[in-house]
């Protein structure tokens, strides 16, 4: 049973968050796919951006709420086939990495559909960069992915490789200032920000 969360500025409305939600870090969430009846809590989060790693297009009920919102909406088309199954590619996971290491897309939301495995890689990555030991970016993936989790996105966490990341975006800073213990924020550099124009992600301003 998903979580509810009663809005006790609406009335005492249900907020019912999107399958296998949560907060990757202050400003960052990940979930499966978003249904309509998921919009309410969403719009509490205060989005800028949605990151989706499907290649199937967005529905257009979800897109009318994106741009009624204001909320960019960032595609990267990566396959989910099993049989036989497609390996995730690099230059794609990339090019994500980017929009998502980018504050100025903050807040902002990962999904695919369960939001366990193409979206597990993404966040894995993102560990990477932020230097968390590989055995602490691998088990996060598994506790997302459950008992579905897939050997081959493990292999593929520890093998990507984050110094393309850092040579393209050379001049962001990672930095965590204090807002309470548990609550932090990725600041960043403006100046020299490189985004390779043939990984261009389409982007659909609005939610």
């Amino acid at each position: 049973m998903g979580l509810l969360i009663e809005d006790d500025n609406d009335g005492g409305e249900l907020l019912i968050p999107p399958a296998n939600f949560s907060m990757v870090e202050d400003g960052v969430y990940r979930s499966g796919f978003p249904q309509l009846e998921n919009f309410g809590f969403l719009s509490t989060l205060n989005l800028k951006s949605i990151i989706y790693l499907c290649a199937e297009p967005y529905p257009e009920e979800n897109l009318k709420s994106l741009q009624s919102n204001n909320i960019k909406l960032f595609q990267f088309g990566i396959q989910g086939k099993t049989d036989p199954p497609t390996p995730m590619p690099k230059d794609t996971v990339l090019s994500a990495l980017r929009v998502l290491v980018d504050v100025r897309n903050h807040p902002i939301l990962i999904h695919c559909k369960q939001g366990k495995h193409r979206t597990g890689c993404l966040v894995g990555c993102l560990r990477k960069v932020q230097n968390w030991c590989l055995s602490s970016v691998l088990e996060e993936y598994q506790n997302c992915a459950g008992l579905k989790w897939r050997q081959r996105d493990l292999a593929f966490i520890e093998e990507f490789d984050v110094h393309g990341l850092r040579q393209c975006l050379y001049s962001i800073i990672y930095q965590y200032n204090g807002y309470g213990l548990k609550r932090r924020k990725l600041l960043y550099q403006e100046e020299n920000l490189v985004v390779q124009e043939q990984h261009k992600p389409q982007a659909t301003k609005g939610w």
